[in-house]
Protein backbone atom coordinates (compact mmCIF):
# COMPACT_ATOMS: atom_id res chain seq x y z
CA UNK A 1 0.00 0.00 0.00
CA UNK A 2 1.14 3.42 -0.73
CA UNK A 3 1.59 6.52 1.77
CA UNK A 4 -1.24 7.90 2.50
CA UNK A 5 -2.31 11.69 3.00
CA UNK A 6 -4.22 13.70 5.84
CA UNK A 7 -7.06 15.83 4.64
CA UNK A 8 -5.79 19.35 5.83
CA UNK A 9 -7.37 20.90 9.10
CA UNK A 10 -10.66 23.48 8.50
CA UNK A 11 -10.43 26.90 8.65
CA UNK A 12 -13.50 27.37 10.90
CA UNK A 13 -14.50 31.52 9.74
CA UNK A 14 -13.86 30.59 6.12
CA UNK A 15 -14.72 26.94 5.68
CA UNK A 16 -12.02 26.38 3.49
CA UNK A 17 -10.02 23.22 4.12
CA UNK A 18 -6.00 23.58 3.92
CA UNK A 19 -3.73 21.80 1.55
CA UNK A 20 -3.80 17.68 2.02
CA UNK A 21 -0.10 16.64 4.12
CA UNK A 22 1.50 13.61 3.31
CA UNK A 23 2.11 11.56 5.95
CA UNK A 24 4.18 8.67 5.08
CA UNK A 25 1.97 6.00 6.29
CA UNK A 26 1.96 2.93 4.65
CA UNK A 27 -1.68 2.01 6.13
CA UNK A 28 -4.64 2.95 8.19
CA UNK A 29 -6.54 1.64 11.18
CA UNK A 30 -10.43 2.97 11.17
CA UNK A 31 -12.07 -0.23 12.41
CA UNK A 32 -12.14 0.43 16.62
CA UNK A 33 -13.22 -3.42 16.62
CA UNK A 34 -11.17 -4.45 14.19
CA UNK A 35 -8.81 -7.54 15.01
CA UNK A 36 -5.83 -5.82 14.69
CA UNK A 37 -6.59 -3.34 16.61
CA UNK A 38 -7.75 -5.64 19.46
CA UNK A 39 -4.24 -6.78 19.28
CA UNK A 40 -2.52 -3.71 19.88
CA UNK A 41 -4.77 -3.12 22.76
CA UNK A 42 -3.97 -6.16 24.52
CA UNK A 43 -0.32 -5.29 25.17
CA UNK A 44 -1.76 -2.94 27.93
CA UNK A 45 -1.84 -6.17 29.65
CA UNK A 46 0.78 -8.15 31.34
CA UNK A 47 -0.39 -11.28 29.43
CA UNK A 48 -0.88 -9.75 26.06
CA UNK A 49 2.66 -8.17 26.44
CA UNK A 50 4.48 -11.66 27.72
CA UNK A 51 2.63 -13.33 24.50
CA UNK A 52 4.03 -10.55 22.20
CA UNK A 53 7.02 -10.10 23.35
CA UNK A 54 6.27 -6.15 22.88
CA UNK A 55 4.76 -3.22 25.06
CA UNK A 56 3.14 0.18 24.11
CA UNK A 57 5.14 4.03 24.18
CA UNK A 58 2.43 6.46 24.23
CA UNK A 59 3.46 10.16 23.28
CA UNK A 60 5.53 11.86 20.96
CA UNK A 61 7.83 12.32 23.33
CA UNK A 62 8.30 8.68 24.33
CA UNK A 63 7.65 7.32 20.27
CA UNK A 64 10.50 10.16 19.36
CA UNK A 65 12.95 8.49 22.40
CA UNK A 66 12.17 4.49 21.48
CA UNK A 67 12.48 5.41 17.46
CA UNK A 68 16.12 7.36 18.42
CA UNK A 69 17.33 4.54 20.85
CA UNK A 70 20.07 2.15 19.59
CA UNK A 71 19.84 -1.97 19.76
CA UNK A 72 18.48 -3.68 21.54
CA UNK A 73 15.73 -1.85 21.25
CA UNK A 74 13.52 -1.46 17.92
CA UNK A 75 10.05 -0.18 17.73
CA UNK A 76 7.68 -2.27 15.16
CA UNK A 77 5.13 0.07 14.80
CA UNK A 78 3.90 3.59 15.30
CA UNK A 79 0.14 3.93 15.03
CA UNK A 80 -0.99 7.84 15.10
CA UNK A 81 -3.46 10.19 14.34
CA UNK A 82 -3.57 12.46 11.23
CA UNK A 83 -3.61 15.57 13.42
CA UNK A 84 -0.44 14.07 15.65
CA UNK A 85 1.45 13.50 12.12
CA UNK A 86 1.05 16.97 11.23
CA UNK A 87 1.94 18.38 14.75
CA UNK A 88 4.90 16.07 15.14
CA UNK A 89 6.09 15.92 11.61
CA UNK A 90 9.25 14.14 12.44
CA UNK A 91 7.93 10.87 13.58
CA UNK A 92 6.83 9.92 9.98
CA UNK A 93 10.46 9.81 8.85
CA UNK A 94 11.96 8.69 12.22
CA UNK A 95 9.71 5.61 12.08
CA UNK A 96 10.95 4.83 8.25
CA UNK A 97 14.66 5.71 9.27
CA UNK A 98 13.64 2.74 12.27
CA UNK A 99 12.47 0.35 9.80
CA UNK A 100 9.00 0.33 11.85
CA UNK A 101 5.77 0.07 10.29
CA UNK A 102 3.81 3.23 10.43
CA UNK A 103 -0.18 3.41 10.40
CA UNK A 104 -2.76 6.14 10.76
CA UNK A 105 -5.44 5.54 12.44
CA UNK A 106 -8.66 7.41 13.50
CA UNK A 107 -9.39 9.18 17.01
CA UNK A 108 -11.85 6.22 17.35
CA UNK A 109 -8.80 3.53 17.36
CA UNK A 110 -6.26 5.84 19.19
CA UNK A 111 -8.69 5.71 22.44
CA UNK A 112 -8.83 2.28 22.04
CA UNK A 113 -4.98 2.38 22.55
CA UNK A 114 -4.33 4.69 24.77
CA UNK A 115 -4.37 4.31 28.31
CA UNK A 116 -5.11 8.20 29.46
CA UNK A 117 -8.10 10.29 29.12
CA UNK A 118 -6.71 12.62 26.84
CA UNK A 119 -4.91 10.64 24.41
CA UNK A 120 -1.82 12.17 23.00
CA UNK A 121 -2.32 10.90 19.50
CA UNK A 122 0.54 8.79 18.77
CA UNK A 123 1.68 4.85 20.35
CA UNK A 124 4.02 2.85 19.20
CA UNK A 125 4.86 -1.04 19.29
CA UNK A 126 7.93 -1.22 20.71
CA UNK A 127 10.13 -4.95 21.75
CA UNK A 128 10.37 -5.41 25.54
CA UNK A 129 14.32 -5.95 26.19
CA UNK A 130 15.40 -8.23 28.87
CA UNK A 131 18.52 -6.88 30.14
CA UNK A 132 20.41 -9.02 32.66
CA UNK A 133 22.69 -8.34 35.47
CA UNK A 134 25.36 -9.83 33.76
CA UNK A 135 25.20 -7.14 30.76
CA UNK A 136 25.21 -4.58 33.20
CA UNK A 137 28.00 -5.22 35.47
CA UNK A 138 30.11 -5.78 32.21
CA UNK A 139 29.81 -1.92 31.33
CA UNK A 140 31.43 -0.69 28.44
CA UNK A 141 35.13 -1.57 28.87
CA UNK A 142 34.38 -4.22 31.46
CA UNK A 143 33.48 -2.04 34.03
CA UNK A 144 30.41 -1.45 36.12
CA UNK A 145 27.68 1.86 36.29
CA UNK A 146 28.97 4.26 38.71
CA UNK A 147 25.30 5.28 39.56
CA UNK A 148 22.61 2.44 39.79
CA UNK A 149 18.89 2.62 41.13
CA UNK A 150 18.19 -0.68 43.30
CA UNK A 151 14.23 -0.79 43.73
CA UNK A 152 13.21 -3.78 45.99
CA UNK A 153 9.37 -4.21 45.67
CA UNK A 154 8.04 -1.35 44.59
CA UNK A 155 4.81 -2.11 43.00
CA UNK A 156 3.38 1.58 42.18
CA UNK A 157 3.98 2.33 38.48
CA UNK A 158 4.49 6.17 38.83
CA UNK A 159 7.14 5.77 41.47
CA UNK A 160 9.31 3.09 39.50
CA UNK A 161 8.51 5.55 36.22
CA UNK A 162 10.08 8.57 38.13
CA UNK A 163 12.66 6.39 39.47
CA UNK A 164 13.62 5.40 36.02
CA UNK A 165 13.58 8.95 34.57
CA UNK A 166 14.98 10.72 37.77
CA UNK A 167 18.41 8.09 37.48
CA UNK A 168 18.38 8.55 33.54
CA UNK A 169 18.54 12.22 34.91
CA UNK A 170 21.52 11.73 37.40
CA UNK A 171 23.10 9.85 35.00
CA UNK A 172 22.92 6.67 36.10
CA UNK A 173 23.82 3.68 34.13
CA UNK A 174 21.36 0.96 35.11
CA UNK A 175 17.52 0.31 37.16
CA UNK A 176 17.53 -2.89 38.88
CA UNK A 177 13.99 -4.09 39.98
CA UNK A 178 13.75 -7.53 42.37
CA UNK A 179 10.73 -9.56 41.81
CA UNK A 180 7.71 -8.69 43.41
CA UNK A 181 8.25 -5.15 41.46
CA UNK A 182 5.84 -3.57 39.18
CA UNK A 183 6.24 -4.52 35.58
CA UNK A 184 8.20 -1.38 33.72
CA UNK A 185 6.47 -2.50 30.62
CA UNK A 186 3.06 -1.61 32.49
CA UNK A 187 1.84 1.51 30.50
CA UNK A 188 2.00 3.46 33.17
CA UNK A 189 5.40 2.88 34.03
CA UNK A 190 6.39 3.65 30.45
CA UNK A 191 4.64 6.90 30.58
CA UNK A 192 5.78 7.92 33.96
CA UNK A 193 9.44 7.66 32.32
CA UNK A 194 8.98 10.29 29.64
CA UNK A 195 11.36 7.99 27.38
CA UNK A 196 14.14 7.50 29.69
CA UNK A 197 13.40 3.93 29.98
CA UNK A 198 14.99 4.11 26.28
CA UNK A 199 18.15 5.74 27.64
CA UNK A 200 19.98 3.15 29.96
CA UNK A 201 19.67 -0.47 31.31
CA UNK A 202 16.59 -1.88 33.03
CA UNK A 203 16.67 -5.22 34.72
CA UNK A 204 13.32 -7.10 36.46
CA UNK A 205 13.39 -9.81 38.80
CA UNK A 206 16.61 -9.51 40.31
CA UNK A 207 17.04 -11.61 43.33
CA UNK A 208 17.68 -8.95 45.86
CA UNK A 209 20.69 -10.69 48.20
CA UNK A 210 22.68 -12.01 44.92
CA UNK A 211 22.38 -8.78 43.07
CA UNK A 212 23.90 -6.74 46.58
CA UNK A 213 26.49 -9.06 46.15
CA UNK A 214 27.43 -9.31 42.86
CA UNK A 215 27.40 -5.26 43.25
CA UNK A 216 29.81 -5.04 45.78
CA UNK A 217 32.33 -7.56 44.33
CA UNK A 218 32.10 -5.58 40.94
CA UNK A 219 32.87 -2.68 43.66
CA UNK A 220 29.78 -0.71 44.02
CA UNK A 221 28.96 0.22 47.34
CA UNK A 222 25.43 -0.42 48.59
CA UNK A 223 23.52 2.11 50.41
CA UNK A 224 20.25 2.13 51.70
CA UNK A 225 17.67 4.83 52.13
CA UNK A 226 15.57 3.87 55.65
CA UNK A 227 18.13 5.36 57.95
CA UNK A 228 16.84 6.20 60.94
CA UNK A 229 18.31 8.06 63.70
CA UNK A 230 19.36 5.80 66.34
CA UNK A 231 19.76 2.95 64.13
CA UNK A 232 23.35 2.81 63.03
CA UNK A 233 22.66 5.14 60.02
CA UNK A 234 24.43 8.34 58.32
CA UNK A 235 22.89 11.59 57.50
CA UNK A 236 23.53 12.11 53.64
CA UNK A 237 24.40 15.78 54.45
CA UNK A 238 27.77 14.41 55.90
CA UNK A 239 28.39 12.23 53.30
CA UNK A 240 27.99 14.68 51.13
CA UNK A 241 30.70 16.97 52.98
CA UNK A 242 32.45 13.52 52.89
CA UNK A 243 32.57 13.72 49.17
CA UNK A 244 33.91 17.43 48.70
CA UNK A 245 36.90 16.38 50.26
CA UNK A 246 37.08 13.54 47.87
CA UNK A 247 36.49 10.40 50.67
CA UNK A 248 33.48 8.38 51.82
CA UNK A 249 30.98 5.90 49.69
CA UNK A 250 29.38 8.63 47.53
CA UNK A 251 33.20 9.36 46.37
CA UNK A 252 32.93 5.84 44.64
CA UNK A 253 30.52 3.53 42.66
CA UNK A 254 27.26 3.68 44.53
CA UNK A 255 24.03 1.81 44.43
CA UNK A 256 21.30 2.83 45.93
CA UNK A 257 18.74 0.74 47.48
CA UNK A 258 15.37 1.81 48.24
CA UNK A 259 12.31 0.04 49.66
CA UNK A 260 8.55 -0.72 48.84
CA UNK A 261 6.69 2.81 49.06
CA UNK A 262 4.49 1.74 52.20
CA UNK A 263 6.63 -0.42 54.16
CA UNK A 264 10.27 0.56 53.57
CA UNK A 265 12.73 -2.06 54.03
CA UNK A 266 12.56 -5.01 56.00
CA UNK A 267 15.28 -5.33 58.55
CA UNK A 268 16.88 -8.20 56.42
CA UNK A 269 16.83 -6.45 52.91
CA UNK A 270 18.19 -2.89 54.99
CA UNK A 271 20.73 -5.20 56.55
CA UNK A 272 22.24 -6.12 53.57
CA UNK A 273 22.91 -2.91 52.72
CA UNK A 274 26.87 -1.62 53.62
CA UNK A 275 25.48 1.53 54.86
CA UNK A 276 21.55 3.06 55.78
CA UNK A 277 21.49 6.81 54.79
CA UNK A 278 18.89 9.15 55.97
CA UNK A 279 18.05 12.21 54.58
CA UNK A 280 17.35 15.22 56.73
CA UNK A 281 14.65 16.90 56.76
CA UNK A 282 15.17 20.41 57.95
CA UNK A 283 11.42 21.50 58.03
CA UNK A 284 8.21 19.66 59.64
CA UNK A 285 7.55 17.47 56.42
CA UNK A 286 6.93 14.03 57.99
CA UNK A 287 8.69 11.90 55.63
CA UNK A 288 9.37 12.60 51.77
CA UNK A 289 8.08 9.75 49.17
CA UNK A 290 9.86 7.25 47.02
CA UNK A 291 10.16 9.11 44.22
CA UNK A 292 11.76 12.38 46.01
CA UNK A 293 13.36 10.63 48.31
CA UNK A 294 15.03 9.08 45.22
CA UNK A 295 15.88 12.08 43.55
CA UNK A 296 17.93 13.59 46.31
CA UNK A 297 19.97 10.59 46.57
CA UNK A 298 20.81 10.00 42.80
CA UNK A 299 21.61 13.83 42.42
CA UNK A 300 24.01 13.42 46.01
CA UNK A 301 26.19 10.42 43.70
CA UNK A 302 25.88 12.87 40.79
CA UNK A 303 27.25 15.71 42.35
CA UNK A 304 30.46 13.22 44.17
CA UNK A 305 30.91 12.26 40.86
CA UNK A 306 30.99 15.42 38.72
CA UNK A 307 33.28 16.79 41.38
CA UNK A 308 36.12 14.08 41.21
CA UNK A 309 36.43 13.51 37.45
CA UNK A 310 39.40 13.06 36.22
CA UNK A 311 41.11 14.96 33.69
CA UNK A 312 40.25 12.55 31.07
CA UNK A 313 36.68 12.53 32.19
CA UNK A 314 36.36 8.82 34.02
CA UNK A 315 34.56 9.22 37.29
CA UNK A 316 37.54 8.62 40.27
CA UNK A 317 35.37 6.35 41.77
CA UNK A 318 35.94 3.79 38.86
CA UNK A 319 36.36 0.33 39.06
CA UNK A 320 39.80 -1.56 38.73
CA UNK A 321 40.24 -5.02 36.81
CA UNK A 322 40.70 -6.30 40.24
CA UNK A 323 37.54 -5.71 41.35
CA UNK A 324 38.68 -3.03 43.81
CA UNK A 325 37.12 0.41 44.18
CA UNK A 326 40.15 2.76 43.23
CA UNK A 327 39.26 5.59 45.43
CA UNK A 328 40.59 5.98 49.03
CA UNK A 329 37.39 7.58 49.97
CA UNK A 330 35.33 4.07 48.48
CA UNK A 331 32.77 2.90 51.47
CA UNK A 332 34.23 -0.68 54.05
CA UNK A 333 31.43 -2.82 54.35
CA UNK A 334 29.72 -3.20 57.22
CA UNK A 335 30.67 0.45 58.11
CA UNK A 336 31.57 0.64 62.02
CA UNK A 337 29.08 2.40 64.51
CA UNK A 338 31.73 5.32 64.63
CA UNK A 339 31.48 6.31 60.95
CA UNK A 340 27.80 6.12 61.10
CA UNK A 341 26.06 9.57 62.33
CA UNK A 342 23.54 9.39 65.07
CA UNK A 343 21.53 12.31 64.15
CA UNK A 344 19.22 14.38 66.14
CA UNK A 345 15.55 14.29 66.70
CA UNK A 346 15.00 17.59 64.66
CA UNK A 347 17.14 15.94 61.49
CA UNK A 348 14.77 13.07 61.49
CA UNK A 349 14.91 10.56 59.09
CA UNK A 350 13.29 11.04 55.71
CA UNK A 351 11.47 7.38 54.61
CA UNK A 352 10.88 7.05 51.59
CA UNK A 353 7.25 5.86 51.53
CA UNK A 354 3.99 6.78 50.22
Amino acid sequence: MGSSVSTGPVDHRTGARAAAVPTGATGRLSNPRADRVRALAHLATASGRARAGAFLAEGPQAVREALAAPAPHRVRTVVATAAALQRHPELGPGAHRAGAELLQCTDEVLAVLSGTRTPQGVVAVCDAVRTGLDEVLAGPGGRPPALVALLARVQDPGNAGTVVRVADAAGAGAVLLTGGSVDVHNPKVVRSTAGSLFHLDVVQGVELADAVERLRAAGVAVLATDGVPGRGSADLDDLLDEAEGGAGPLAGPTAWLFGNEASGLDPAERELADLAVRVPLHGRAESLNLATAAAVCLYASARAHRRGRRPGGAPRGVVDPAGAVSHTGAVEHRTSPSRASTGSPSSAAAVAHD
